[in-house]
């Protein structure tokens, strides 16, 4: 496993690391605790040393999962969990109060949730799971996570950003306010380079590369004729015509294979990994067999310019939350 700096945090995580919404249950279907477990526990002995999860997994489950995890293990490694939109709207509309979206008592509620939850008395990361770059404006919710901090409940703070949309957290970055963002970066969806990861790489804030696989289809494992539960996360994300287009453009990718990137997965982590301002990425995992798979890519080989190049005519802007 090769690591890097997590931006102002100092701390050296994991190239590939651990995203647990898959394991929270709810939209991605029925899951086996005890395997889930059991993948968290090989990524463990193989180096991963960050974990992200959210309360809104399963309402706790999935951090409840990881504090079991760290039990059986007997040490604990960093962990970055997040605080639960209080509106309904997902993404919230233009106009949303951030004291609509995130009140400082539900900020501070859902924080000790989550310290419950995780068996700790301080959070590594908390973020807010969702931004918008006008909230700056406001106090209330900047009071509560800096109250947070004096009282040793939080570490460091960040934010997940929304959907296909790293714009939205331009201002935050640049105000010093946080330490790490999330996004998504995938060979689909490179837009965070343009204007985002030059910013974080300037003010030295940690990037966690979220959504690798783009919701599973850069796995490869996908096929078009599939018939995926609509009452699933990717029953409704690949729904209608969406899963044969998509399987479409996965197949042309196969023709940058190589020897050392034999597999669709290793090139779209590898593809992420290319990026300097990239700290981690964090496919989900829910198998043990998934974790030695996706861990294989942090080899410390990354992408050529020409094989980067190449993959620039695969970008495909859409967004298929909507």
């Amino acid at each position: 496993m090769q690591y890097r700096r997590f931006g102002k945090t100092g701390y050296q995580v994991s190239e590939i690391s651990f995203g647990a919404w898959g394991i929270g249950k709810g939209w991605w279907g029925p899951t086996d605790d005890a395997l889930s477990i059991r993948a968290l526990l090989r990524a463990m002995e193989l180096g991963v040393n960050f974990i992200d999860t959210a309360y809104g997994y399963g309402d706790g489950h999935s951090e409840r999962l990881i504090a079991q995890a760290f039990r059986e293990y007997g040490r604990r490694v960093f962990v970055a969990t997040k605080i639960p939109l209080r509106t309904s709207d997902w993404p919230p509309r233009p106009g949303t109060r951030a004291r609509e979206a995130f009140p400082g008592k539900w900020i501070v509620d859902h924080t000790e949730r989550s310290l419950r939850n995780l068996e700790t008395e301080c959070l590594d990361l908390q973020q807010l799971h969702i931004w918008r770059d006008e909230w700056l404006k406001e106090d209330e919710w900047l009071e509560a996570i800096q109250r947070l901090k004096e009282q040793g409940k939080i570490r460091f703070f960040g934010v997940s950003i929304i959907d296909h949309q790293p714009e939205t957290a331009l201002k935050i970055v640049a105000s010093g306010v946080v330490d790490t963002v999330q996004v998504i970066y995938n060979i689909f969806d490179p837009s965070a380079a343009e204007e985002l990861f030059p910013l974080c790489r300037q003010h030295d804030v940690g990037v966690i590369a979220r959504v690798p696989f783009d919701e599973g289809s850069l796995t490869g494992k996908l096929k078009p004729d599939m018939k995926l539960d609509p009452n699933t996360f990717q029953g409704f994300y690949f729904k209608g015509s969406r899963l044969q287009e998509t399987c479409r453009r996965v197949e042309r990718l196969k023709g940058l294979l190589r020897e050392g990137i034999e597999t669709l997965p290793k090139l779209a982590l590898k593809f992420c990994l290319s990026h300097p301002a990239v700290s981690t990425v964090i496919p989900g995992m829910r198998r043990p067999e998934h974790v030695e798979e996706n861990v294989a890519a942090s080899d410390g080989k990354l992408l050529s310019q020409a094989e980067l190049l190449a993959l620039k005519a695969h970008a495909w802007p859409r967004n298929f939350y909507q």
